[in-house]
Parts: C-alpha cells; sequence; structure tokens
C-alpha cells in the first residue's frame, strides 16, 4: 500500500513538472525547427551555376596544357573555353536582363584572351609583355568584380567580390606556371586549389540570386 502511494505521488510530481512547464512562459521546450527544402527550380539554378564554372576551369587548363604542349588541339580548346563565357552571360538573362548577360560574356571573353597573353608572353619569357599582361588581367577581374557586385550590392559586396575573383587569378596563374614550368604535380595540385575555390565563387553567385530574386524560387 506504501509502495502504491509512492508511485502514485511520484506520477503526480511528473504531471505537474509537465503542466508547469506548459503554463510558465520561458519553460516550454523550443518547437522543433522545420527546414523547408529547395525548391526545383533553386536546386537546378545552383547545379548550373556550379557546371558553368567547373567547365570554366575545365576548359582552362585544357588550354594552359595545349599551349604548354604546343597541342594541335589548342584552337578547338579555346573555341570551347570561350563558349563558356557565353554561357554563363546566358545564365544570369533571366535575372538581370540581355544587356548586362551580354556585357558578362564580354568581361569574361576579355579575361580568357588577358589569359591567353599572359601565357604567350610567359612562354616566350617576355617579361615586360608579362608584367602588362598580368596587370591588365587583375584590372579586367576588378572590373568584372564591380559589374557583378553593382547587380547584388547586398549579396556581393564589392570587396569580397574582388577577393574572390583576385584569388581565382591568384590560383590559376599559379597552375600556368608551374605547367609551363614541367612542375606537372604542382599544376594537378594547383587545379585542385583552383576548382575548390570556383565551386565557392558559383555558390556565391547562386545564393544571391537566390536572395535577391526569391519569388523566382
Amino acid at each position: 500500500m506504501h509502495a502504491h502511494a509512492s508511485k502514485m505521488k511520484f506520477a503526480l510530481l511528473v504531471a505537474g513538472v509537465f503542466l508547469l512547464a506548459a503554463l510558465v512562459p520561458g519553460c516550454a521546450a523550443p518547437p522543433a525547427s522545420k527546414k523547408t527544402a529547395p525548391s526545383g527550380a533553386e536546386t537546378a539554378l545552383r547545379q548550373d551555376m556550379r557546371k558553368l564554372w567547373e567547365d570554366h576551369i575545365t576548359w582552362t587548363r585544357l588550354v594552359i596544357v595545349s599551349t604548354a604542349a604546343n597541342l594541335p588541339d589548342l584552337e578547338a580548346t579555346t573555341k570551347r573555353l570561350l563558349q563558356n563565357q557565353t554561357d554563363i552571360g546566358d545564365a544570369i538573362k533571366p535575372f538581370y536582363g540581355d544587356s548586362a548577360g551580354a556585357r558578362l560574356t564580354k568581361l569574361l571573353r576579355a579575361h580568357i584572351v588577358g589569359a591567353g597573353e599572359i601565357m604567350a608572353a610567359a612562354k616566350g619569357k617576355d617579361q615586360v609583355k608579362l608584367e602588362a599582361a598580368k596587370k591588365a588581367w587583375y584590372a579586367n577581374a576588378d572590373t568584372i568584380s564591380a559589374f557583378l557586385s553593382g547587380a547584388n550590392p547586398q549579396s556581393w559586396p564589392l570587396t569580397d567580390m574582388q577577393s574572390m575573383m583576385r584569388k581565382h587569378l591568384d590560383l590559376t596563374l599559379a597552375e600556368a606556371v608551374d605547367q609551363l614550368g614541367g612542375h606537372y604535380a604542382e599544376s594537378v595540385a594547383d587545379y585542385d586549389n583552383v576548382h575548390g575555390e570556383i565551386l565557392q565563387m558559383a555558390d556565391m553567385l547562386s545564393n544571391g540570386i537566390v536572395s535577391q530574386f526569391p519569388t523566382k524560387f
């Protein structure tokens, strides 16, 4: 009888604790957080953006390799790389308009041409032309950064975009120098670094678009 009474008291005590938690503000357990899965449109944007920028660095590497080794596929490979710049510009047209997409393509094609000039100068061991080409290349990167930041300043602050673009150039330049110098293991490692950084850039761009145009997703 005594044991039964003790069990009853314990049960009443537990019930009282739960009742108090329900009635007193701040005592109730927080509701479980609900995570909304990304829409199909958002998932597609993120995947497409990553593929575009992975194509960018993949075809850039192939151009670097073909240039260093004087391979006969250089013209075809360069043509495919330039097409990628059109593809990237086209990808932003649904959000920023046709003229903005065309402008980005033009800037990115200049980025590719500039990289080619750096490769040619480095391969020819022309230090004067190399320094001039590098200066123009980084200036072009700053122009691309300013263009993107101007389109979405809240998500893509100018300093962040400049840092991202300049790091892309630094890593790509290291890759090219090592490939030209015959340091192939280092060049492969450089490409891995380029790959990791470009995925960060792609995600930064996707995050900004989703944040700026929520009704589209």
